[in-house]
């Protein structure tokens, strides 16, 4: 494992400047609202900036970005961690991108560098979705709110993170589930014209033959390229067609996993003329999320 530096100085340089009545002038930290994150054993979240150059980074020792993105059955995660928050100014026009977490510490020329005990509060939000070109909220076939109780294929994924809604091995994306994407499902595809859109249909042109039984040309659990007829297309859209060569299994779906992750920090008060009861540090960049993170794989079992 690469041993990371993390630039621990500790000028202190900044004054503590009071009015009369004693109060503490406090400094407003202006940064943007995202921050990176680096470290494999001790993770740094920061963020810089330029016209004054500027960074403010946060420490938490023993910890890892994997760490807070192991959330729970709800798909959340939230812990409070001791945690050590710096802010440093620079005599640098520009900063290095590699200031922090390097191998080798870039060479800048720190004008402070001040630190305070703190104490990070992290929330962590998982969102699914199967990306089939239907938002979420409209998959809610029972309208009763929950997401979670539509399964219309009874595959054990519910219908907002399933690629194939009514199991019948032809990817809801594929079924022009929303053809102008205006989040109107009133016209979707009807090839059979019985009032069930082909994306919720399991036999697509009311044959009598499962559409997932239509692989009549290469059993590989997609019927859409088993074609009679060139002219009318795949045999699980041509009626005339109604060979049956049953399914096996299901095909593998993808699930596209988004997270936020943001940092409350509390009780900053050893920085001077810095001091925060409360501090946003802000929202973890999508960047910085690895990529086996970002979505997971999975084969129902076949019924």
């Amino acid at each position: 494992m690469r041993k990371l530096f993390f630039i621990l100085l500790s000028l202190s340089l900044l004054s503590n400047y009071s009015c009369d009545d004693g109060d503490i002038i406090t400094v407003e930290l202006e940064f943007e609202d995202t921050f990176e994150a680096c470290g494999e054993s001790d993770l740094v979240l920061y963020k810089t900036k330029e016209d004054p150059s500027e960074s403010l980074s946060v420490l938490i020792t023993n910890y890892s970005l994997e760490d807070i993105l192991e959330v729970g059955a709800d798909n959340t995660f939230n812990e409070e961690k001791s945690a050590t928050f710096y802010y440093r100014t620079y005599n640098d026009a520009s900063l290095p991108n590699d200031l922090f977490c390097s191998e080798i510490p870039p060479n800048v020329n720190i004008v402070s560098d001040d630190n305070s005990a703190c104490t990070a509060e992290i929330n962590t939000i998982l969102v699914e979705d199967d990306n089939d070109g239907i938002l979420a909220q409209l998959e809610d076939i029972n309208g009763n709110g929950d997401l979670e109780d539509d399964d219309t294929d009874g595959d054990g994924l519910p219908n907002y993170i399933d690629a194939d809604d009514d199991g019948d091995n032809i990817l809801t994306a594929s079924e022009n589930p929303d053809p102008n994407g205006d989040g109107d499902l009133s016209d979707a595809q009807d090839t059979d014209g019985d009032n069930i859109p082909d994306y919720l249909d399991n036999d697509d042109d009311g044959d009598g033959v499962l559409t997932r039984d239509e692989e009549n040309d290469s059993q590989n659990n997609n019927p859409g390229n088993d074609i009679t007829d060139s002219d009318v297309g795949a045999d699980y859209l041509n009626p005339e067609v109604n060979t049956t060569v049953p399914a096996t299994a299901y095909r593998e779906h993808t699930i596209i996993r988004s997270y936020v992750v943001t940092i409350t920090l509390f009780n900053i008060d050893d920085l001077g003329s810095i001091s925060y009861d409360e501090y946003d540090f802000g929202i973890l960049k999508d960047s910085e999320i690895p990529s086996t993170y970002k979505s997971r794989k999975i084969t129902p079992d076949f019924n």
